[in-house]
C-alpha cells in the first residue's frame, strides 16, 4: 500500500537529516495517514479511505465529503476517488 492520502494526493517526501557536526543522511518524511470511514450524503454510505490528518480538517471545514470531493482537482485525487467523484456529481444532478 502506498503512502499517499487519497484525497489531497499528499505523499513521501525526501531529505536530510543534519547532524550538530553538519553530517547529511538521507531520511523520509512521512506524511501523517488515517483510516477512517466517512459519509457519503449524496450516495447514503459509508466509504473507508486512508488520509493524511490535514485533509480530514479540510473535508470538515468544506461541510462533509461530498462538499470536498466537488470542489477538489480530479488530477490530485485517487482514481478511487474521482470515480466517487462522479457518482456523487451524478447523484446530485439527478436529484436538483
Amino acid at each position: 500500500m502506498s503512502r499517499r492520502c487519497d484525497l489531497t494526493g499528499k505523499a513521501v517526501l525526501v531529505g536530510h537529516k543534519v547532524s550538530h557536526s553538519n553530517i547529511k543522511t538521507k531520511r523520509r518524511f512521512l506524511p501523517n495517514l488515517l483510516n477512517v470511514t466517512m459519509m457519503s450524503d449524496a450516495l447514503g454510505r459509508s466509504i473507508r479511505l486512508r488520509v493524511s490528518a490535514n485533509a480530514l480538517k479540510s473535508v470538515d471545514h468544506r461541510g462533509g465529503l461530498d462538499a470536498y470531493l466537488l470542489h477538489a482537482k480530479s488530477e490530485t485525487l485517487a482514481p478511487r476517488m474521482r470515480d466517487l467523484k462522479k457518482q456523487i456529481a451524478k447523484k446530485q444532478a439527478k436529484a436538483g
